[in-house]
């Protein structure tokens, strides 16, 4: 038996542009559901919004969204999560870094690091903040 953890982002209004951005970045199949098509439109110019999103790619990467409605509480925070992408090769993940980066908020250039080959942090173009490394045995002392 097994389980899958996926990251589920809260947007409000922007849970379609960046699934679109994300599928550019990583490849993969969009997903998109609208409140017009599960018939849970509550306020009309809310219609075409995201009630369920994802992006998964045949590379592992998957990542759900959604646009929490007008009517209900939302507040991006400030350090309330980090999507950590990790990968086994520093030619892979400095391809991610590019395109992440694009009008990107860079916290930690992508450099070595004590405890990786690699290793950056950035704050999209969404506001979701990505760490990103280069997996490595760690070796404490």
């Amino acid at each position: 038996m097994s389980v899958d953890v996926v990251t589920h982002l809260n947007f409000r209004g922007d849970a379609r542009a960046a699934l679109g951005f994300y599928e550019s970045v990583f490849g993969g199949h969009k997903v998109i559901v609208t409140n017009k098509d599960t018939g849970n439109v509550q306020n009309p110019d809310e219609a075409d919004q995201v009630s369920f999103g994802q992006v998964s790619a045949g590379n592992g990467f998957r990542v759900m969204a959604y646009d929490v409605p007008s009517h209900l509480p939302w507040d991006q925070g400030d350090n309330a999560f980090f999507v950590s992408l990790r990968g086994e090769t520093a030619e892979e993940i400095t391809g991610y870094w590019e395109k992440l980066s694009a009008g990107a908020t860079v916290v930690q250039e992508l450099g070595p690091a004590q405890w990786a080959p690699l290793y950056g942090m950035l704050k999209d173009r969404f506001g979701v903040t990505w760490v990103v490394d280069v997996v490595s045995e760690y070796n404490a002392s």
